[in-house]
């Protein structure tokens, strides 16, 4: 049973998220808070797995609040369930795994609670390892794709690729493809070198990078674990993909 804590100034806010908990099985709500500073200290007291949080909060607000609970040696995963959408890149800096939009759905809260159920502690404490020097910025572990219910954080780990088609970059994620408000050059310099450029309209994993390929026309394509398709590898840039995998 995954210990819940809810914090959020409103208290039909509360109520709300505590009735939605309610019909799922292996959550129990064992501390709500209704700002920041007393959900910091309630974290100590109960050690909860997972924190429902909400952002605006009046004194210490729900990042602050974050902020402080991934010092803990023992952090809980963070789901930020706001009526706000500019906070989704903040949100990377205290290595929330969920970010949902209010009024909250069932289906968008049970998509979190997958995610930050699949977070085990030791993931957790990799993710708020503080970094070191303090002008270096924390890598970011997650990237905000819009969706029909808002906005949703995808762990990069589970990203295999990305391909721009048209005017939309896409994500492709656990079998599923996502709208991305980046661009391909942005998403490449921003993450490199977790993601590799194997064509003008495509980076990959390449922790998903399984084999290369080369098909009777003179193409090469790359397989990654868990796509059924194969990428194509421009000419341009299958020197530099064989020298990364030599690497692997």
């Amino acid at each position: 049973m995954l210990k819940v804590m809810v914090v959020d100034d409103e208290p039909l806010a509360r109520e709300r998220l505590k009735r939605m908990l309610e019909s799922e099985r292996g959550y129990q709500v064992t501390a709500e808070a209704e700002n920041g500073e007393q959900a910091v200290s309630l974290a100590n007291q109960h050690a909860p797995d997972i924190v429902l949080m909400d952002i605006r909060m009046p004194g210490v607000d729900g990042l602050e609040a974050a902020r402080q609970l991934a010092m803990q040696d023992n952090p809980p995963a963070i789901i930020f369930c706001t009526a706000y959408d500019e906070y989704a890149i903040t949100a990377f800096d205290v290595q929330a795994v969920g970010y949902v939009l209010k009024p909250v759905r069932k289906q968008a809260l049970q998509e979190a609670l997958g995610r930050a159920q699949r977070l085990s502690r030791v993931q957790l404490q990799r993710l708020t390892a503080e970094q070191d020097g303090a002008e270096k910025q924390p890598e970011r572990s997650h990237l905000p794709v819009t969706t029909p219910a808002g906005l949703e954080l995808l762990a990069l780990d589970e990203i295999t690729h990305f391909r721009a088609d048209h005017k939309y970059v896409m994500a492709f994620c656990n079998g599923r493809e996502r709208v991305v408000d980046e661009s391909l050059k942005t998403l490449e310099q921003v993450f490199a070198p977790r993601f590799l450029r194997i064509h003008r309209n495509c980076l990959v994993s390449v922790a998903h990078i399984e084999a290369i390929q080369r098909m009777p026309s003179g193409q090469s394509q790359l397989r990654l674990r868990g796509v059924e398709d194969a990428q194509d590898v421009s000419r341009r840039h299958l020197a530099q993909v064989k020298e990364v995998m030599q690497r692997l």
